[in-house]
């Protein structure tokens, strides 16, 4: 790609990285994104709300194509001497890359609104990746916009750096957030027979998850994240209690059983200790499929491009609202290698850089296919 345009989308990158915000507040994000291409490219823009797409005019006889990038953040610190553009905000940063998904969408926008594609592109900057809502309240519009195909990458430690990744059929696994909640029966701690502590109940929720997922036919997990047990008083025994938990699973059908099976298991505790209990989810995910003739793309894409391939030992286990579009629209995400690289979501973690160029060079590629 053109090197103003590269230097123009790293000062954006680190411009985004400095004022990081959460799922579902983007709003400086989202505008300065926006001010962005209204001030260095001629593409029309919708303002979806949380979200807003970018449009290059192509040919009509052509059927559109759309790229996405997310542009939340994590609710993870990160040391103010870190990077000389470290985040801005206490207790946010851009630890999964998306300041840099965005950057190289924007870096394809500038080279499309100086080349042109040849047909119609939307570019989608979504919100809210991170809690699985952002992709679902936008694929009304691509359906509207009767978009035939749709990609997307993510960058990816253990890569080669810069390298391309493209899994065929399931990418990333479905996954939801489950909150256990039992319900017991405070008492003195002197007395604690009186009441119905659900400390035990939960504990034997907890040592029994290995057993659920090990005889699963296909790739299933469950994260134990919090467990929350009565107040912190010394003269109470505890009367409740929540345990949260991740659960994941290759397809959606698998996650569903494991969830009725925990379920189950979580009604046998309580009812061994008198107990009642309730379930609440949050962060749904569909598992992430990549169509065949869109992965071939893809590799095209990145051999004429000369882009290393790389193979992947296992699928990305973590859980991207990606699939949310490829449920509707043929399409596939790709993923780029950051190296020897902090993992994702860990403090260390940051985009790198020179990832911007190659993933805008193979928007282009594939927006010309």
């Amino acid at each position: 790609m053109d090197q103003k345009h590269y230097r123009m989308a790293v000062a954006l990158r680190h411009a985004l990285h400095r004022h990081p915000e959460l799922s579902m507040h983007e709003a400086w994000t989202k505008r300065r994104l926006m001010d962005f291409l209204r001030e260095n490219t001629r593409l029309e823009l919708f303002d979806g709300g949380h979200w807003f797409c970018a449009f290059c005019r192509g040919r009509s006889d052509q059927p559109p194509v759309a790229f996405r990038a997310d542009m939340d953040a994590l609710p993870i610190h990160e040391p103010p001497d870190l990077v000389p553009y470290a985040s801005q905000v206490p207790g946010v940063g851009h630890k999964c890359g998306h300041d840099g998904h965005s950057a190289a969408l924007a870096a394809f926008a500038l080279e499309l609104d100086a080349h042109g594609a040849g047909r119609d592109i939307y570019l989608l900057f979504q919100h809210a990746e991170e809690t699985g809502q952002g992709a679902a309240e936008c694929t009304a519009f691509l359906r509207e916009r009767q978009v035939s195909e749709i990609y997307a990458f993510h960058n990816l430690p253990g890569l080669p750096l810069g390298a391309v990744a493209a899994p065929d059929g399931v990418a990333q696994y479905a996954s939801t957030g489950m909150i256990v909640h039992f319900q017991g029966l405070e008492s003195h701690a002197s007395y604690p027979e009186q009441g119905r502590n659900p400390a035990f109940a939960i504990s034997e929720t907890v040592l029994a998850l290995p057993t659920l997922t090990a005889h699963s036919r296909g790739f299933s997990l469950v994260t134990v994240i919090q467990v929350d047990i009565g107040e912190r008083a010394f003269g109470t025994s505890a009367g409740s209690g929540d345990l949260l938990l991740t659960l994941r699973a290759e397809f959606e059908e698998e996650l569903d059983q494991l969830r009725h099976t925990l379920e189950d298991l979580a009604r046998e505790k309580a009812e061994k200790y008198g107990l009642t209990v309730s379930f609440a989810y949050e962060d749904p995910f569909p598992e992430t499929f990549n169509h065949h003739q869109n992965v071939e793309k893809v590799r095209a894409a990145a051999s004429r491009l000369g882009i290393p391939l790389a193979p992947m030992g296992e699928r990305f286990r973590a859980s991207e609202d990606f699939g949310c579009f490829t449920k509707e629209i043929p399409g596939a995400i790709f993923y780029l290698g950051d190296g020897d690289s902090p993992p994702l979501h860990s403090v260390e973690f940051d985009f790198p850089d020179q990832l911007i160029a190659i993933a805008a060079d193979m928007f282009m590629e594939l927006a010309r296919s």
